[in-house]
């Protein structure tokens, strides 16, 4: 069987990052990531380093790429603040931008090209702005604000029209990995939210506001979604929403969190993690240097902006009990793709590798 090759954009990131280690596992693939950043070697990818908002660059080094047979694009560019940033305008023009820079010197250079796999999330059904409908379904009229997500979507389905490849849209909840220096992984802010309570002798105590039904999406599971997606008919031209399959509330799994990082669960403390962890920089430092951990010294270079996330998901600030944040998953399993991961599980996963791979302190 002649190989595939598999370009995967966004190496580096959260999404991007469990895509290069699923790919490369699997036989008959070649693996070629592409980030600003260089990640550390996986068995079986190459790296190239471009920057996506380059437009000579990505004409330089995508146009080249004549055996790419698939693309995962996992890239993704966030302003300061994160979440104002979501209704930016130029942060929408921006990553159109880079899609574009990478997409059009590629797809006229790969003649194979067969699939790509694009990310949207929750925000396309409104979920950063208000109430959604329970549960979000794909087949529901786009929802009406300015999003970055349109913008790709429609790029690419002009692109596709008339031509032999498809293209598979991914509307994941809220993704949990191991990437460091994200936007978008909360798995980091947690960490050293709850390193620095345990140093200081204090409880992990939840920061967040009131309790709210939502859901999460292991990233490994992504990818292995977007594997499954390459040889299914079924996933060509169509969008899907993808959960871990069941339903959690921060406040309700806080002791598995509390439990995977060797800790008691204290009184809940609301509190901005944007406003008071940057406090506490010098004692993740020390947290580091203390137990010779690999992670980043600086806190910010360990967790990016996800300290905003954080408070985002955690409703911390909310007087009120939020609306539920869920997505109907039936049309991905009628297509064929039926796994599934209980979150707890994935909760305690992450932190162990975190631990394991000495980014966060040993239990």
């Amino acid at each position: 069987m002649a190989k595939k090759k598999v370009l995967i954009a966004g190496a580096s990131g959260l999404v991007g990052s469990a895509a290069v280690r699923h790919f490369a596992q699997l036989p008959d693939w070649d693996v070629v990531g592409v980030s600003r950043r260089t990640p550390e070697d996986v068995v079986g990818a190459t790296f190239v380093s471009v920057d996506l908002t380059d437009e000579r660059q990505c004409a330089e080094v995508f146009g080249r790429m004549t055996d790419v047979t698939h693309l995962v694009y996992a890239a993704v560019s966030e302003q300061p603040g994160l979440v104002e940033g979501w209704k930016d305008r130029e942060q929408m023009r921006l990553n159109l931008a880079m899609l574009t820079n990478l997409f059009a010197p590629l797809e006229a250079a790969a003649t194979g090209l067969q699939q790509v796999s694009l990310l949207q999330g929750t925000k396309a059904y409104g979920a950063h702005i208000g109430r959604i409908a329970l549960p979000a379904r794909e087949r529901a009229p786009r929802h009406q604000h300015e999003n970055f997500y349109w913008l790709q979507e429609d790029y690419l389905r002009e692109r596709q029209q008339g031509k032999p490849w498809r293209w598979t849209i991914w509307r994941p909840q809220l993704v949990f990995g191991d990437a460091i220096g994200s936007n978008l992984n909360v798995i980091p802010a947690i960490g050293v939210y709850a390193a620095v309570r345990r140093e200081a002798g204090l409880p992990l105590s939840f920061p967040g506001g009131p309790s709210f039904a939502c859901e999460a999406i292991d990233a490994d599971l992504l990818a292995q979604a977007m594997a499954w997606a390459t040889t299914t008919p079924a996933a060509g031209n169509e969008i899907f929403n993808i959960t871990n399959g069941d339903v959690f509330a921060w406040p309700e799994v806080w002791p598995v969190v509390a439990e995977a990082v060797g800790m008691k669960v204290g009184l809940p403390e609301p509190q901005s993690l944007v406003q008071e962890m940057p406090k506490h920089a010098a004692a993740w430092a020390t947290i580091v240097h203390k137990h010779q951990l690999r992670a980043p010294a600086d806190m910010q270079a360990f967790v990016g902006a996800s300290f905003g996330l954080t408070d985002f998901c955690f409703a911390y600030g909310v007087d009120h009990t939020p609306p539920p944040i869920l997505v109907s998953t039936i049309k991905l399993r009628q297509a064929g793709f039926h796994a599934c991961l209980d979150t707890q599980d994935m909760l305690r996963k992450w932190f162990r590798r975190f631990q394991d791979l000495r980014l966060l302190p040993p239990c």
